[in-house]
């Protein structure tokens, strides 16, 4: 599995399984748990969650999906803005950790910015972080502005910035994309797919048929092709979880990658960060 390297020098997988929208619906979670169980056997590094999905009982069902595993995956998740004070940062992830069956955290991001001072949130981070109980942290819907904030309370360990960003949104690649890059902090990118929107443009169905891939694993390479950036695609039924592994195998070529261009332009100037 490829990898990129977070500030701390800690490589972190290039694609794991998002869990958004997971948790919420008791009718669903054995169908989710399934997914979850079955691309960790497929060789998914990672999968990404946050106290937010499903009032935490995303992350207990991530519990149940790595419980009884030799090795377990790189795991993500996240403090909502209003517990992220000094001490609420703290009880949630002590929280988090309890959902899940674990003893730390692998990455541990702000959801967005709010509620609690930046500072208060950073110095909690430092503090779990020197007692094992999250090995890196970050946050997560920051923009450029936002991250230069961060950069001034962090101690040069701000490990990674989760936003929306694919084909279709590619507003972060003007400003923030190359100011986390001169740091080699990677850039997460969320709803890879735009909520299943791109997989419904004809320009991306046509460049995959030249490739020979699926619309879904052309946008998901073409993001795992970039420096410095990882994705996490969530889905809960194991043939789109098979397919999404899949984009692995993708190579594109300097023509691909120049189509999808004219298909999908980047930005020519700033945009607001978009979230969802």
């Amino acid at each position: 599995m490829r990898s990129c390297k977070l500030p701390s020098g800690v490589a972190m997988p290039v694609l794991g399984l998002g869990t958004w929208r997971m948790g919420e619906s008791a009718r669903r979670r054995a169908d989710e748990l399934d997914a979850l169980k079955y691309g960790l056997e497929l060789g998914y590094p990672m999968i990404d969650t946050a106290e937010m999905y499903g009032e935490g009982n995303a992350e207990e069902i991530v519990g149940q999906a790595i419980a009884g595993r030799r090795t377990r995956p790189y795991l993500v998740s996240k403090v909502y803005p209003h517990n992220a004070t000094r001490t609420g940062t703290i009880a949630a992830c002590e929280r988090s950790l309890k959902r899940m069956g674990i003893e730390r955290i692998d990455l541990y991001l702000l959801h967005w910015r709010g509620g609690a001072r930046l500072g208060e949130t950073f110095e909690a981070f430092h503090r779990l972080r020197e007692a094992g109980k999250i090995a890196d942290f970050g946050v997560s819907n920051f923009d450029r502005d936002d991250m230069e904030d961060a950069a001034r309370l962090d101690r040069g360990l701000t490990g990674s910035n989760q936003v929306l960003y694919c084909l279709s949104r590619r507003g972060p690649e003007f400003d923030l994309l190359p100011w986390m890059r001169e740091r080699s902090i990677p850039l997460m990118a969320y709803s890879p797919l735009d909520q299943g929107g791109l997989l419904r443009k004809a320009a991306l169905k046509k460049i995959a048929g030249e490739v020979g891939c699926t619309p879904a694993q052309l946008a998901l390479a073409w993001l795992m092709a970039q420096p410095g950036v990882v994705t996490i695609p969530k889905s809960a039924s194991r043939e789109r979880v098979k397919e999404n592994f899949g984009a692995l195998d993708v190579e594109l070529s300097p023509e691909i990658v120049a189509a999808l261009d004219r298909a999908f332009p980047p930005p020519d100037g700033k945009q607001a960060l978009e979230m969802l």
